[in-house]
């Protein structure tokens, strides 16, 4: 599971890395938000995060660890949030070395692509408040994805088909929105999405023009963890090991 997590952050950095070279802003007002293309790599590395999610209880099933664990904590429930203590800790120290090793980057390779000063971007720093946000959002999105993975790998405990069902939610909800012609639908579908919405807390420019705001984005993508929680908690009540 290190590996993987290494490979997150890794992801998620070189993802990054290479949109802020590849995106141009030749002159004032050309639109990006610099920040959020910085952190662009958090896309692709959540794969990783949900892979490692998933392996923390499908593992144990696969290998027959959990009748041990469960018989040596008889309590279901208290095996379950100590698996997401964990993980949430794990996770929170990966994805803040990803976030900052993407801004860092950012920092340093956008202005080269005319993201100055003078066309209206200021040097990524985490004293400006919206980039503040952005980086602690974009860590409490990876965190709460690994939750996600966590509830479902409860729920079903074939790893194969919890990574299937975690990656279908994450990738396949913006595919179906732009396959919709109603742009009223799309807009309902993105405040849904559990990627969509949660990685609306990245935006620090038109936030206005956003389907839902930064913050009510991450609290959809906590809604989604939770209710995987929920499921794989009463599952692993009701079922034998």
């Amino acid at each position: 599971m290190g590996r993987l997590l290494l490979l997150a952050v890794a992801l998620a950095v070189a993802v990054g890395c290479g949109t802020a070279k590849a995106v141009k802003c030749p002159d004032a007002g050309c639109g990006q938000d610099a920040v959020k293309l910085a952190l662009t790599g958090i896309t692709v590395g959540q794969a990783a995060i949900a892979v490692v999610a998933v392996l923390a209880v499908s593992g144990e099933y696969g290998t027959g660890m959990i009748r041990t664990t469960l018989t040596a904590v008889p309590n279901r429930l208290t095996v379950l949030t100590a698996k997401a203590t964990v993980l949430a800790a794990v996770v929170l120290i990966s994805g803040t070395a990803a976030v900052l090793a993407s801004l860092l980057a950012g920092r340093y390779i956008l202005p080269g692509n005319g993201f100055t000063e003078a066309h209206g971007y200021a040097p990524l720093s985490l004293a400006d408040g919206p980039t503040l946000r952005a980086a602690v959002g974009s860590v409490l999105y990876l965190v709460l994805i690994a939750l996600i993975g966590l509830g479902v790998a409860t729920a079903v405990r074939e790893a194969a088909t919890a990574v299937g069902i975690v990656l279908g939610l994450l990738y396949l909800f913006p595919v179906v929105t732009q396959v919709v012609n109603d742009p009223e639908w799309q807009r309902h579908l993105q405040q849904i999405s559990p990627m969509s919405a949660g990685l609306a807390v990245q935006a620090t420019v038109h936030l206005h023009e956003l389907p839902i705001g930064p913050w009510a984005g991450l609290g959809v993508l906590a809604t989604w963890a939770a209710a995987a929680l929920l499921v794989g908690g009463l599952l692993l009540q009701r079922r034998d090991a």
